[in-house]
């Protein structure tokens, strides 16, 4: 009976194993425009707040009120991979407006990619990793009132 449970325990073990070994974790490089201008964000994002990604050029800074991350999550089942990505990019950065609002400002400055904690910073792109269930995007920016 032990031999048995110890060959069962080894057989689950393995396919647990080959499993995680065969989970997609695909890295995209997208446009931050295609997500900003898709029809939910227009929608959904408040025009008087903006989002400056990296290094853009924007008005003085008055005031700041921090530096904040939002790891956002999205189920990617049945999805491509852009369409999940666009999702859960519209997600994190609405999650950084309710920042921007809950801290009284009216911008989100110097945004990058911070997915696990690695820096992607581009005025350009954003960074997100897509798999067969889940899209993740991961962003990090200073909230503040620009004159």
């Amino acid at each position: 009976m032990k031999k048995g449970r110890l060959t069962l325990t080894a057989l689950l073990s393995g396919l647990t194993l080959a499993t995680a070994a065969q989970a997609r974790d695909t890295q995209h490089l997208l446009p931050i425009q295609d997500a900003m201008n898709a029809p939910a964000a227009r929608e959904k994002l408040d025009p008087n707040i903006r989002f400056v990604f990296a290094d853009a050029p924007r008005a003085e800074v008055i005031e700041n009120h921090g530096n904040f991350v939002t790891n956002k999550k999205t189920n990617a089942f049945n999805k491509s991979d852009e369409e999940a990505c666009r999702w859960v990019m519209l997600s994190a950065l609405l999650s950084l407006q309710e920042r921007v609002r809950a801290e009284g400002g009216n911008a989100v400055i110097n945004i990058e990619s911070f997915y696990k904690q690695n820096v992607m910073a581009s005025q350009s792109e954003y960074e997100c990793h897509a798999g067969a269930l889940m899209a993740g995007v991961a962003l990090r920016g200073d909230v503040v009132t620009l004159r």
